[in-house]
Order: structure tokens, then C-alpha cells, then sequence
């Protein structure tokens, strides 16, 4: 029987108050406090012990295939997720409308059927017909693959109990209700009793569960904040619509690093690998041109060659524009000002573009030495030689500083075929500026 207590939930945050009020007082969220429902068996006596369905069994005793990963097949993906799929890991993947969500997952459910798994993928978004074509586009058609189209919890249920699959994929669980739940489907008391429930299932059973999760405008999960406590591994997939490139990024995984990064192409079969995405973001002429700079960028745990390009051109307006793509804006303005400041480069009478090569979005400090160099490149009109690779952290002093994870860029620069190679050796932005041009 389901019984509304006298005790209120945040659903986003979980804490909990006597009574209605607006605001919560645990995340300061507006409006959502929502009555606790609970289940209560007749009979049962308030904390009397029950019969658990499985005993505790000492650590030594579990069997290796409960704790085996499942590899899906894509290198790239499992890369991320730490080596594949435990036995009875709840995965939840999150992303932009149109990225691709459902078109990797089930490329990756015919990968996991092709092993003789039978996957079993349910969608409250799309028919079967729909599926079956993009399967049939994508080349995901198996025989151990079953597709299911429902938004009813209960027939989601039914479908797993009639198929027993070793797999499962839901896609999405904002599409999903429960009956027995009030509150609109897709809200915040539906999406964490389907979630529970779901997950419920796919422990009990040692099955991997993957859910697709819509996000909101500010790029969060939509529904409440406990959705991303009640899984093990929270993925998010990104990529510019502008851009056939696309990354799939971990933001919690209990079996694995939250630092790895996979990289991922729309094509038109789908979505493809890059195994190697060290060309990805690099101009493809000969020549060296002035205004470009190549900076050993970290993505995860990957070390990636990025070009950052740069053009200065002379103005007669009282405000120069300063216009950035795939850099940070404020950042650029600090290094501007360091440039006039510390190395002499004139740029208050000149318009400044910077971006980057392939659409990619560098955040971190490392780019900083790149970017510095790219602009005096740019505004000297002279290139500066192509074997050269920088890597480094400009302070407002002129100061160029160490950056993560230095040894493993220079080795990769290395590899990759960069004769020279500044980091934080050259211990100010004029000594880079001399070596560099004077290479």
C-alpha cells in the first residue's frame, strides 16, 4: 500500500523538512519539495528484521565472472567506461539532443550481440520500424539483438522477464512511467522510480544497464540530482553541431578513471572511432604560416597536438575587436595584455582572432604559451617553424610555469615528429619569443 507520510524531499538534493516550504534549504533550489510516498506491507512490524533473498558471502568466495567486464566492442568506448561493462553496472549517458546518444548505443548493443549476448534494447522515443532502419544505416543488425518500443515500466519489466537479456539498454529513462507514481512522466518522483527500479532489476540479474538521460538547457541532467547517485558510471557525450568530431567524457565511474576521454566521428554509417586523433586538429598545408602556433593539449589522459591560429589585423576604430572560437575569451584578454606589457608586442591599434584548428575547445592553461605565441607570430607576420611544439602557463609577470603532466607531453611531441619543443625551461614569454622565432 502506498501512504503519503507528513515528511518532505528535495528532488534534487534529498534533504528533507517537516513540512512544505518553497525554497530548500540544502541546494537553495526553488519549488522542489515534493511529499515522501512510502510502502508499507501489511503485518510488517516498523524495523523487524526480514529473510534477505541472498546471503553475504565472504569477498573470497564470489565467483570471477561477477566481477569480469564485459567488452562492448568499441575500443573507444570502453576506454572510458575502464576496460567494458561490469556485471550489473548501471550506465547513464547524457548529451545534447542530436549528438548521437542513440545511434553509439546501439551500435554498441549489435557489437555485444555479435559476441553471443543477447541484448535487449527498449525505446520510449522510437518504433521498432525507426530503429530497425537505423540499425539497418548504421550496419547494428543481429540476431541476438531485440528491439522493444514501450514507455510503461511495468511492460519494460515484462520485456526483460520474457527475453532475459544480458544486456540492457533503455532509451530514454525520462520517457518511462510508472503508474503507481503521480507526478507528470519525465519529472523528478517518475524518473527516480523507474531509474531505482530499473537499476533494481540489473543488479539483481548481474546484467549491465544502460540508460540515456536528456539534459536541460544548462547541459545537466534533467530530472533530480539523486538520478546520478542511484547509477555507478555517469558518461556525458559532446561534440559541436558544427563539427563531425564528438567526445564522450566520464563525470563519475565507480570502476574506472573519471579522467579519460574517447574520441568519437559522425559519419554517415554512424559513429565512428578515432583511435588516433593526434591529425585531427592540425592544418594540412606544407607551409608554415604565420599566426599559427601547435600546443600539446590533455584531454583526459590523451596528449593531443592543437593548432591555435591567430590573425592581427590593423584598425582605425577606438575599440578593436578582440573575437576568440574555442579559446576562453577572458583568457585571451590576459594574454593580450601581457603582451603588451612584458613583451613590447603593440596590439591596442589592431583587431585579434584567435581559434582553433577542427572545432575543439581548449580550457586549459597550457594553451596560454601557444596562444602568446601565435599572436606575436601573427603580428610580426612571420611563421614560426613547423617542427616546433609549446606547451605552458603564462603568469601577469611574463612568467612561463610548469603545466600537468609535462613529461608525457614532450614525450608525445616527440613521437609525433616535433624537432623542438618550449615548456617551462624558458622560464619567461620574451626568452620563448627568441627561441622560437629564432629556431
Amino acid at each position: 500500500m502506498v501512504k503519503n507520510t507528513g515528511d518532505y524531499r528535495c528532488a534534487e538534493c534529498g534533504w528533507r523538512s517537516l513540512k512544505w516550504v518553497g525554497r530548500c534549504g540544502g541546494c537553495g533550489q526553488w519549488s522542489t519539495l515534493e511529499q515522501v510516498a512510502v510502502v508499507k506491507s501489511a503485518g510488517l512490524r516498523s524495523g523487524g528484521a526480514t529473510t534477505p533473498t541472498t546471503p553475504a558471502l565472504p569477498v573470497t568466495e564470489l565467483k570471477a565472472a561477477l566481477t569480469a567486464y564485459l567488452p562492448t566492442g568499441i575500443a573507444e568506448l570502453d576506454r572510458v567506461l575502464g576496460g567494458g561493462c561490469v556485471p550489473g553496472v548501471a550506465i547513464l549517458f547524457s548529451g545534447e539532443p542530436g549528438v548521437g546518444k542513440s545511434t553509439l548505443l546501439l551500435q554498441a548493443a549489435a557489437k555485444v550481440a555479435a559476441q553471443g549476448a543477447r541484448v535487449l534494447y527498449v525505446s520510449g522515443e522510437e518504433s521498432t520500424g525507426q530503429i530497425k532502419m537505423r540499425a539497418e544505416r548504421t550496419g547494428a543488425v543481429e540476431e541476438t539483438l531485440y528491439l522493444a518500443s514501450d514507455t510503461d515500466l511495468g511492460a519494460v519489466l515484462g520485456h526483460i522477464e520474457a527475453v532475459d537479456p544480458d544486456f540492457l539498454i533503455v532509451d530514454s529513462v525520462q520517457t518511462i512511467a510508472a503508474p503507481e507514481i503521480d507526478g507528470i512522466v519525465g519529472g523528478p518522483a517518475q524518473v527516480r522510480e523507474v531509474a531505482s527500479t530499473l537499476v533494481r532489476a540489473a543488479k539483481s540479474r548481474n546484467m549491465p544497464l544502460m540508460l540515456v538521460g536528456h539534459v536541460t538547457k544548462e547541459g545537466n541532467v534533467a530530472g533530480p540530482r539523486t538520478l546520478e547517485h542511484l547509477v555507478d558510471v555517469v558518461c556525458h557525450f559532446e561534440g559541436d553541431r558544427q563539427s563531425a568530431l564528438r567526445f564522450l567524457r566520464t563525470l563519475k565511474n565507480r570502476f574506472g578513471p573519471t579522467d579519460e576521454v574517447g574520441c568519437f566521428e559522425m559519419v554517415q554509417e554512424g559513429i565512428a572511432e578515432v583511435a588516433d586523433p593526434s591529425r585531427l586538429f592540425l592544418s594540412s598545408g606544407d607551409e608554415p604560416v604565420s599566426g599559427t602556433c601547435v600546443v600539446m593539449a590533455v584531454e583526459g589522459r590523451r596528449v593531443l597536438p592543437v593548432e591555435v591560429q591567430a590573425l592581427v589585423a590593423p584598425t582605425s576604430t577606438p575599440n578593436p575587436r578582440r573575437v576568440t572560437s574555442g579559446v576562453d575569451a577572458a583568457r585571451v584578454a590576459m594574454i593580450l595584455a601581457v603582451l603588451e606589457r612584458r613583451a613590447g608586442v603593440r596590439l591596442h591599434d589592431a583587431d585579434v582572432y584567435v581559434s582553433t584548428v577542427g572545432g575543439v575547445r581548449l580550457v586549459e592553461p597550457g594553451a596560454d604559451l601557444a596562444i602568446a605565441l601565435a599572436i606575436i607570430s601573427a603580428a610580426k607576420n612571420k611563421p614560426l617553424p613547423r617542427a616546433l611544439a609549446v606547451a605552458g602557463e603564462l603568469t601577469l609577470a611574463g612568467e612561463v610555469r610548469s603545466v600537468v603532466a609535462g613529461a608525457q607531453r614532450q614525450k608525445e611531441a616527440k613521437r609525433l615528429g616535433y624537432e623542438r619543443y618550449l615548456n617551462d625551461s624558458v622560464k619567461s614569454l620574451k626568452r620563448a619569443s627568441e627561441i622560437a622565432f629564432n629556431a
